[in-house]
């Protein structure tokens, strides 16, 4: 299959991935237009997932790129980021599953899992046959996460018995599996534990109403007494340091998909103001409306740029804390002015679905939000710069 660039891929960044990485890409894009593009506002209008995808997602290998456990051939997190944009910039929900199966459940467990772990889950993920979930966000604990988790672990024999709650917990409703941080009552250091749904104790309810990602089912978990064996505990998770490691490469994902999303969004408004006329010539016409398109594509292609290097640094083992938090704090904010100028230029058919920046414009606030906020992200840059932390 040909891989065409994208229009708003301005300076051509896409042109560095391999033969197999732009051929696979151009797979994505495919199904992505094919069989998620028809299905995505009935979906986002009922507040359900499009479980009929997930076979089809499962085919095109996007999950588990970057374990040799379950990867289909030698990738970048180069290539990984253009997934995640290629997807954003149809939905940032169907993206957000994948990250969430690949980057938070499967990268827990290929970052903190023994060998034995990882050969079990690993490709149980990358087909789908497990859906997986990733628990450390609490109703009292977000950003905070690394000192304020509440959810306990205690050893008791071979097993351990976790008591606790989270929230915000995507694909949550539908999973196999969630990975669940908690604290260990003996030593205080956050562990992982991979817990299964069916567990006695265990209970996930979803949120509802939601004004952003609603095909995404969140849910509120409570776990009561959910006892898991010592083999389903993260041998390679000792503290909350080692939960970081997974954040730092879902964060530049999520700046990935943060640029998706402008992209989409972008590419909308171009479409709506080339076809719709006002005074006599097409919206795009107009001086003030331009300046608008324009700032959004510069926005995207700073965008891309920060994205690209800080996952090149990933492949080469540079990249640290700060530089993927500069990148998603960077990004998201980006991409709220440019949804913004988006919508603004569609007029009054800006706010309804029908003509897709609406939706791209709800679903920002998410991204804008999780995996750290950019003020949090802020923090983490700060800290490099300045080497004095200023988190409270």
């Amino acid at each position: 299959m040909t891989f065409t660039p994208l229009t708003s891929d301005f300076y051509g960044f896409a042109a560095d991935l391999s033969e197999a990485e732009q051929a696979s890409l151009a797979e994505i894009r495919a199904f992505m237009d094919d069989e998620v593009r028809p299905v995505i506002d009935e979906h986002w209008h009922a507040d359900a997932f499009p479980m009929q995808l997930i076979p089809g997602i499962a085919a095109l290998g996007v999950v588990g790129p970057g374990w040799a456990e379950s990867a289909r051939f030698e990738n970048s997190a180069v290539y990984r980021g253009w997934v995640a944009l290629e997807m954003s910039r149809i939905d940032a929900s169907v993206s957000t599953f994948v990250g969430v199966q690949n980057g938070l459940v499967a990268g827990s467990i290929g970052v903190c899992g023994s060998a034995e772990q990882r050969a079990e889950w690993l490709p149980r993920l990358a087909d789908c046959s497990v859906v997986g979930a990733f628990g450390l966000t609490e109703p009292l604990s977000g950003s905070d996460a690394a000192q304020g988790l509440r959810t306990t672990a205690r050893r008791d024999g071979d097993e351990w018995v976790i008591d606790g709650a989270k929230r915000w917990i995507g694909n949550a409703t539908h999973a196999d599996v969630v990975v669940v941080w908690a604290k260990d009552t003996e030593d205080g250091q956050v562990k992982g534990f991979i817990v299964p749904t069916d567990s006695p104790g265990f209970t996930a309810t979803k949120i509802e109403r939601k004004i952003s990602l609603r095909m995404v089912q969140n849910a509120d978990i409570v776990l009561d007494g959910v006892r898991v064996p010592e083999s389903m505990r993260l041998q390679g998770a000792a503290s909350f340091r080692d939960t970081a490691r997974v954040l730092r490469l879902t964060r530049a994902e999520v700046a990935w998909s943060a640029v998706g999303v402008m992209i989409g969004a972008y590419e909308a408004a171009v479409r709506y103001t080339t076809e719709r006329e006002q005074f006599g010539k097409p919206l795009a016409g107009h001086q003030l409306v331009q300046d608008l398109l324009a700032k959004s594509l510069g926005h995207i292609t700073a965008s891309i740029a920060l994205c690209v290097q800080v996952s090149r640094m990933l492949d080469e083992g540079r990249q640290e804390d700060a530089h993927s938090a500069l990148a998603k704090a960077y990004a998201t904010t980006r991409m709220r002015e440019v949804v913004s100028w988006c919508r603004e230029v569609c007029g009054g058919n800006g706010i309804v679905t029908d003509y897709d920046v609406a939706r791209f414009f709800a679903d920002a606030e998410a991204l804008y939000t999780y995996e750290g906020t950019a003020q949090m992200n802020a923090l983490i840059v700060g800290r490099a710069i300045s080497g004095t932390s200023a988190f409270a």
